[in-house]
């Protein structure tokens, strides 16, 4: 029973942690491409907002399904949806909630400075994310939240570099 209790926690940890990781990534990523070809503050802030909307609902679905085909494949059966759902909301909460985190900076400042103020207040987040997975696994919390912060900063360097070859080619 306990190993079944630590399977569904790890769920509901790994639901989450993507969710948030991925909501920072790829939103600032996508913002930072598209504010530094210059485009408004209010069309950067549009888009980023559209963006949380849509990829909330499909990440969550996603992982609702992806969750689902898991346990009906566990258990060699149709499996209940309750779990399931559960984890979908999961995912929804956690991507939603934190994709506004590098979309607040454009709210408050000029593009120019909401960009490199998005970056800084992500990669953050990204670090403090770390240090709570590293707690709750109980593992190298530095360790793990310098690992969070390198890789989404490549994530994040991609957008960036994108943004900016897409400008030079047209």
């Amino acid at each position: 029973m306990r190993h079944l209790s630590r399977q569904v926690s790890a769920s509901y940890l790994r639901n989450f942690i993507f969710g948030v990781e991925d909501s920072l990534v790829s939103t600032v990523g996508l913002l930072s491409g598209i504010a530094i070809v210059g485009l408004s503050r209010r069309n950067i802030f549009l888009t980023g907002v559209i963006l949380i909307f849509v990829e909330s609902f499909s990440m969550a679905v996603g992982s609702f399904l992806a969750e689902h085909s898991a346990e009906d494949y566990l258990e060699q059966r149709e499996a209940p949806l309750k779990s399931s759902f559960t984890l979908g909301l999961i995912m929804f909460f956690s991507y939603f909630i934190s994709g506004f985190i590098p979309i607040f900076p454009y709210v408050i400042f000029e593009a120019k400075s909401a960009l490199w103020i998005s970056i800084i207040v992500s990669l953050f987040a990204l670090f403090v994310l770390g240090l709570l997975s590293g707690r709750v696994s109980r593992i190298n919390i530095l360790r793990n939240s310098i690992r969070m912060v390198l890789v989404g900063g490549v994530a994040i360097a991609v957008g960036v570099a994108v943004g900016k070859l897409v400008n030079f080619a047209f």
